[in-house]
């Protein structure tokens, strides 16, 4: 049998699938194959012959309620991506914390969420960091704002138009005009700063990968009371030396 083919070349089915368990994870891990068929637009009997192959696999599992969740095989994938892309950075990150003495991140843009894939955490006793797989909306943290301001303004309107700004904290930007003059800043200046936008209290630096095959940012982050704003001008410039660096290495691994 030929498969069939998209308008862009692929498999249409094996889109489909993605598509599928995407949906799924946007229900929050759980739907219905009504409310699968009303989220994607496709057909009943598409969905059920894709659900019926992905349940076969393991990919999704079916509940005694007879709705549909996201399969556990999927966790051995996501924890092999996340260690596969930490692995490499997390010795520049290392060297990062080494350097600054706070908490060093890695984050992507996944869909409209910003995601930690690698961390190395500071030696103080109290460390302000977030965990290696959270996912935030990016508006309200430094990673995310790094990465929104090196898109195109169109495209970050839109993805503001699909996930709103709600306030983290009364710091938290919620103005879609102000917000995109903001951006213009970060990408002038070359980092973003979270001001206690995400958790009072709590100040980070974010840079952006360049040239990574998915937006990404790296971050340090910790208490306002050592990462004072005397301390950015100091720390700024080794996260961007980092970034550099990162870019650097990503770029070699890719072309070998």
């Amino acid at each position: 049998m030929t498969p069939e083919r998209s308008a862009g070349g692929g498999v249409q089915s094996l889109q489909r699938a993605f598509e599928l368990l995407e949906r799924l994870a946007d229900a929050g891990g759980e739907a219905s194959l009504s409310e699968l068929a009303t989220s994607s637009g496709l057909p009943m009997p598409t969905i059920h012959r894709l659900i019926r192959t992905l349940v076969a696999l393991g990919y999704v599992r079916q509940n005694i309620n007879r709705r549909y969740a996201l399969g556990a095989r999927l966790i051995r994938l996501g924890e092999h991506a996340s260690l596969q892309f930490g692995t490499w950075a997390r010795p520049l990150l290392a060297e990062l914390v080494d350097e600054v003495g706070e908490t060093a991140n890695l984050a992507v843009l996944e869909r409209d969420e910003v995601v930690y894939v690698a961390q190395v955490p500071s030696r103080h006793s109290m460390r302000m960091f977030t965990e290696v797989g959270r996912r935030l909306l990016p508006h309200g943290t430094g990673v995310g704002k790094a990465i929104l301001a090196t898109l195109p303004s169109e495209e970050v309107r839109a993805l503001l138009g699909r996930t709103g700004m709600p306030a983290y904290t009364e710091h938290t930007h919620t103005d879609v005009d102000r917000f995109q003059r903001h951006l213009a800043r970060i990408d002038k200046q070359g980092y973003a700063l979270d001001e206690s936008e995400q958790e009072l209290g709590v100040r980070c630096v974010a840079v952006p990968i360049a040239d990574a095959p998915t937006p990404t940012a790296i971050s340090v982050s910790g208490p306002e009371g050592r990462l004072t704003k005397e301390a950015v001008t100091r720390i700024a410039p080794v996260v961007q030396r980092v970034a550099t660096a990162l870019s650097a290495q990503l770029a070699h691994r890719t072309s070998a």
